[in-house]
């Protein structure tokens, strides 16, 4: 079937609100490691998709999963040292005390169960976000995600600020992070005068849809502080960038010395399998328990289990966080040299192997040359995406095994196709 009849016959069979990248869309029908395969053969260096998080196929994680798959796979109902091995690990890389793991399957059902549980503790339901987050699509999480595709309007339990951002933010000075942090603050204050009682202040570490702007350094502890003077509870997002991929620690949150109160995982844990989970302490999720009985089908299965501590294993074995950092460095300073010779670069930003570039013309967001960089890119056989509320910041996300030599070829192309536009 020609690339036409697929893209029509896809909008009549699974409905038009499905969304595909490029302007001519791929048919990819394999990947490995850090490359993608069309079905015409050809190749493509991935440089956008955090999903296969230790590469696409990897044969440990395909192992484990096939190893486990034709022994047992059941529900969460049955006792099964995967389920606890896997709680056990994720609690020995959290703060002290964020020893509860409850899982789920994606990182949308892991983001509701923690506004849950937040509601349950603090009596509340007033949520404080970022103006132009994404994190998720069950009901009430596409309700607190502006990000989210034809977004419908926050409801009335819900309040934007935002995203701290030193390079065209509100406030950029050395007292920034107190001063976002004073909009948290008021955000809370602003639910409480209208009656919502505050329940959570919702974060992505990385502020990905937001385009990964560069916050202050103590925004993230102060913000924190502000919530709970609130009576609310911090729940930190690593949906992306969790597992390692900011290059400096395990989590996002650790790079600003943040403790929080939840913490949320999805995507990158299995890999492309879906698992997710969400992890706090026993004080927080005590009322939920009390009150509620969960249950998810497939959330924590022994397969997806297995899947997920492979996926721990090979971080660890391949010192992937390392190469991250490393890596994550090369392409920052590659990034910058090329800043120097084109003006429409306005930032080069972000942390390991989760890049954004900003794009200015005369002071405005440059949305034309964005979209035109993400589409050649892709005609020379490499992978980017866009984000943030403009859609001028170009995102460069690859697996985590993105070596110096895949490195090399990103700038080339890069150089090539920025000089060419």
């Amino acid at each position: 079937m020609n690339r036409d009849d697929m893209i029509s016959e896809r909008e009549r069979r699974l409905g038009k609100a499905y969304r595909l990248f490029y302007e001519e869309p791929l048919e990819i029908v394999r990947g490995e490691g850090v490359w993608l395969y069309d079905a015409k053969g050809d190749r493509y260096l991935d440089c956008y998709n955090n999903v296969p998080h230790v590469g696409h196929c990897h044969p440990r994680v395909v192992s484990a999963l096939c190893e486990q798959a034709k022994t047992l796979n059941t529900h969460t109902r049955y006792l099964h040292d995967n389920v606890l091995n896997l709680s056990r690990r994720l609690s020995q890389t959290m703060p002290e005390a964020l020893d509860v793991t409850m899982f789920a399957c994606t990182g949308s059902e892991a983001n509701d169960l923690a506004l849950r549980i937040a509601r349950a503790k603090t009596g509340g339901t007033g949520i404080v976000v970022t103006e132009h987050a994404y994190h998720g699509n069950s009901r009430d999480i596409a309700a607190v995600s502006p990000a989210y595709p034809n977004f419908e309007g926050l409801g009335p339990h819900v309040r934007t600020v935002p995203a701290p951002d030193l390079f065209r933010g509100v406030y950029r000075g050395s007292d920034a992070g107190a001063g976002y942090a004073r909009l948290v603050r008021e955000a809370f204050a602003d639910l409480s005068k209208y009656g919502h009682k505050p329940a959570a202040l919702l974060i992505d570490s990385m502020l990905a849809s937001d385009g990964s702007p560069t916050p202050p350094v103590d925004f993230l502890q102060l913000a924190a502080e502000a919530t709970r003077a609130a009576g609310a509870l911090y729940v930190a997002d690593e949906v992306q960038p969790g597992f390692g991929r900011t290059g400096a620690a395990m989590w996002g949150f650790e790079r600003y010395g943040a403790r929080p109160d939840i913490v949320t995982l999805g995507k990158p844990m299995g890999n492309g399998h879906p698992i997710s989970a969400m992890i706090t302490s026993t004080e927080v999720i005590e009322p939920f328990s009390e009150n509620t009985k969960y249950f998810n089908t497939f959330g924590g299965n022994p397969v997806s289990c297995a899947v997920a501590l492979a996926v721990l294993d090979v971080l660890e074995e391949e010192q992937l966080l390392e190469n991250a950092r490393q890596v994550g460095e090369q392409l920052k300073l590659g990034l910058k040299s090329i800043q120097d010779r084109d003006d429409r670069i306005a930032d080069v930003r972000g942390s390991g192997l989760f890049i954004a570039v900003e794009l200015l013309h005369e002071g405005e967001p440059d949305v034309q040359s964005t979209v035109r960089i993400v589409e050649e890119m892709r005609r020379q056989g490499v992978l980017i995406g866009a984000a943030s509320r403009d859609g001028n910041v170009l995102k460069i996300r690859p697996p985590m095994p993105f070596n110096a030599q895949h490195a090399e070829q990103f700038l080339d192309t890069f150089a090539g196709v920025i000089q060419r536009l």
